[in-house]
């Protein structure tokens, strides 16, 4: 495929004018929400169908991004979906970026490999004590490669060419929301919950005494830390599941919020 300017054609505002696009100019598009340098890195070369998905049909809303580093690979580098919302503007629904060299943790599937869903269906709890023992929050099967930090830019130059001044994203746990929240993104929905989170779970509040070590993911100083509160959310400690939350932000602009100012990872 030659190579195209991105900066010289004029591009559609939606996820679905870009599916409608031919097949070369929309995989070329797509292929620049692919943060950092992972095609060089794992040795994908752009065209390879195989290894690197575009889930894109015409006359659709969204768009899933699938890179592996090798075929048969059991889990993909990057996993990435995106869509148009009911109000003209593209969300990021889910990012997913794994390091495949890292070990595994089958906390997607339980003990009699049924798929946990985030652990919103089923959970298997010996893989997550194993996981969060390793240094992994919920949701995660491997360790991840550290580029969250590169992606954010990466959204933001993609949604600035389809002429938005936004990045909008549904956060599924509670780690997300608050590393988002450090890297600019404000709260269309979810900022009293958060904080809410933040008073029950702290010395003092309503919730502080459920850190009594009746669970693994329950230990006394878990509430400290991002992370420990994490699983200690994903185990159920606030009586209700963490969801419902939409974060945006400005392109280019930091929005200061912090819901756990004196949060440890």
């Amino acid at each position: 495929m030659p190579d195209i300017d991105l900066d010289a054609i004029e591009w559609p505002r939606s996820i679905r004018g870009i599916n409608n696009l031919d097949a070369e100019l929309k995989r070329a598009i797509y292929r620049s929400l692919i943060p950092g340098n992972l095609l060089e890195r794992f040795g994908v070369h752009p065209d390879d169908e195989k290894l690197l998905q575009i889930k894109a049909p015409a006359h659709t809303r969204s768009v899933k991004i699938i890179l592996y580093h090798e075929p048969n690979a059991p889990d993909p580098v990057l996993y990435l979906h995106m869509a148009d919302t009911l109000n003209f503007q593209i969300a990021l629904l889910l990012l997913v970026i794994n390091d495949p060299y890292a070990p595994r943790f089958n906390t997607d599937v339980d003990e009699n490999g049924l798929p946990t869903r985030f652990g919103t269906l089923r959970r298997n709890i010996p893989e997550e004590i194993r996981a969060m023992e390793a240094g992994l929050s919920p949701g995660q099967v491997r360790r991840g490669l550290r580029l969250s930090g590169q992606a954010v830019p990466t959204f933001e130059r993609f949604l600035a060419r389809a002429g938005h001044d936004m990045v909008i994203i549904e956060p599924l746990t509670y780690h997300n929301a608050i590393i988002y929240e450090r890297y600019g993104f404000a709260y269309f929905q979810g900022r009293q919950r958060l904080e809410w989170i933040d008073r029950v779970l702290r010395p003092g509040g309503e919730f502080f005494d459920r850190f009594d070590g009746s669970t693994p993911f329950r230990q006394p100083d878990a509430w400290r830390s991002i992370r420990g509160r994490s699983w200690a959310i994903h185990d159920g400690i606030l009586g209700e599941p963490f969801g419902d939350i939409r974060m945006y932000k400005r392109i280019g602009k930091h929005a200061g919020v912090n819901t756990f100012p004196d949060a440890i990872w």
